[in-house]
């Protein structure tokens, strides 16, 4: 690699992670009166996160079932070696998530300690009597978003404020915004297509095999 701070910011759902979280629960826990909060999201009428947070709180299962349904989710098997890559060649490592940090440090908490990952995200706590309760930054968090809880452009932007040389990964609507801002762009999915239509270079990935070629060949 030539001599530039490099830093690899990744989302995690449905980028790290084969679905959202938001899909995993609502498949196990939530009916249509549950879902009374993302539609009225979908309607303009509450943010994301106080919709996503309204929804979370809603869920009561034994602490033991609710670890069970996080466990299945599935995470790509290329991202250890791909962050193993990163590291050797000093890359500064990112998640930053509109989710929150309890199901991702349930998943790959381990990971993200060994390889020293920077996990920006929403904060939560679970407790079968309170449900998932999901708490966002405080508003002078430097990535502070009133909308999701976490700008994924705003991170970006510090590190190119920085000097770094930023590749950016991700899949859905949230992922766009940072995508215009990144020097390289990993996409699939909704990213995919919403970048070929603004014209932003965009290199297509199916996993995280395509991005570890991709480190692997600088």
């Amino acid at each position: 690699m030539e001599q530039r701070k490099t830093a690899f910011v990744s989302d995690f759902d449905g980028t790290i992670s084969d679905d959202d979280f938001f899909a995993y629960t609502t498949k196990t826990y939530f009916d249509e009166q549950a879902l009374a909060p993302w539609r009225a999201f979908l309607a303009g009428q509450k943010t994301h996160f106080n919709a996503l947070k309204e929804m979370f709180a809603q869920i009561h299962a034994p602490i033991g079932d609710f670890h069970a349904l996080i466990e299945t989710i599935r995470i790509d098997p290329d991202l250890e070696k791909t962050w193993q890559v990163c590291r050797k060649q000093d890359v500064a490592l990112y998640i930053c998530s509109a989710g929150n940090d309890y199901y991702i440090r349930r998943l790959i908490g381990n990971l993200l300690q060994k390889y020293n990952v920077t996990l920006v995200s929403n904060k939560g706590e679970y407790a079968p009597e309170t449900g998932l309760v999901m708490t966002a930054p405080a508003e002078d968090y430097p990535y502070y978003d009133q909308d999701v809880g976490i700008s994924k452009v705003k991170l970006v932007e510090k590190l190119k404020s920085e000097r770094y040389f930023v590749v950016f990964a991700g899949d859905g609507p949230p992922d766009l915004a940072p995508a215009e801002k990144a020097d390289i762009v990993f996409a699939k999915k909704f990213l995919l297509d919403a970048c070929r239509l603004r014209g932003i270079k965009t290199q297509k990935f199916e996993s995280f095999k395509d991005i570890l070629t991709y480190f692997e060949g600088v």
